[in-house]
């Protein structure tokens, strides 16, 4: 669970890290830096929102019963599964114009004043921040150990994003965004899937779903999820030693559908972006 969390702390964290840097770029560089209070603004309030709702959605359900916990936590992690879904297919296309479109809608906000601006760069990164939220909240659900190190996974990630941003903002590094988006992505539909998997495990769990006791496997003898191999597999795949034929059906064919749409070639257009240098002052 900790690399699985940790991926998804660095790929949300990069997403709006690379967005705050590229608001502030353009602001320093087109010299309109009184405008950088408002995009801290909103960028704050996003935080703030996301940290809250991830607290609540986490630390509230402790007055529910097991079924109420199970019945929540099962729609929230396919909730989960289908933010994480819509954002790698976004981000794999966006990630050739996003600074593009977003110095575009920065210059109009700044022509429709302050308040634009602010609620361009809160709902920029309240976005990825409330999937973050869902996601860890999803995360903690299914790990055995309970929450630290689901939350150790999210600070590691968010941490090496915004180093990465700040090194690309300060143009100490350059790299290829869409080849990133495109390893981080592929690594991602195998987590969704395993989330989707323990998702309806617990909708399972919760009577919601029938089946569960219908194993599809069970590798509890050769594959057991005490062993360091099974942990492993567990932490970044979200893999289950008793494996319903519901979680099985479902693991196959959202992998099976999901990675081949993914890894199809995109359409030529112009050429991919990169980040770095370009956007520094």
């Amino acid at each position: 669970m900790l690399f699985s969390s940790t991926l998804i702390g660095l790929r949300e964290g990069l997403e709006a890290a690379l967005v705050v840097s590229i608001l502030v770029a353009f602001l320093v560089r087109t010299g309109r830096g009184y405008a950088l209070r408002w995009v801290w603004l909103g960028v704050g309030l996003a935080l703030a929102i996301s940290i809250g709702v991830g607290a609540i959605l986490t630390f509230s359900t402790a007055q529910l019963s097991f079924e109420q916990q199970e019945l929540l936590g099962g729609l929230l992690s396919i909730v989960a599964v289908a933010f994480v879904t819509w954002m790698i297919f976004w981000m794999r296309r966006a990630s050739r114009t996003i600074a593009a479109e977003l110095r575009g809608k920065l210059d109009h906000a700044l022509k429709v004043g302050p308040l634009a601006v602010f609620v361009l760069s809160f709902l920029a990164v309240g976005r990825e921040g409330l999937e973050t939220a869902v996601f860890f909240y999803a995360a903690v659900q299914s790990a055995q150990s309970g929450t630290a190190r689901p939350l150790l996974g999210f600070a590691i990630g968010i941490a090496i994003a915004v180093v990465l941003a700040y090194l690309l903002y300060r143009g100490a590094i350059r790299f290829d965004l869409g080849r990133f988006f495109t390893v981080t992505g592929v690594l991602l539909v195998f987590v969704a899937a395993g989330v989707l998997g323990y998702g309806l495990h617990d909708l399972q769990e919760a009577a919601f779903l029938p089946g569960l006791d219908v194993l599809a496997f069970d590798a509890s003898g050769v594959l057991p999820e005490d062993s360091w191999y099974g942990a492993l597999l567990k932490g970044i795949f979200n893999y289950s030693q008793q494996t319903t034929v519901l979680q099985a059906v479902a693991w196959a064919l959202y992998v099976g559908i999901v990675l081949p749409l993914f890894l199809r070639p995109a359409k030529k257009t112009a050429r991919r972006d990169t980040v770095g240098a370009d956007d520094k002052e």
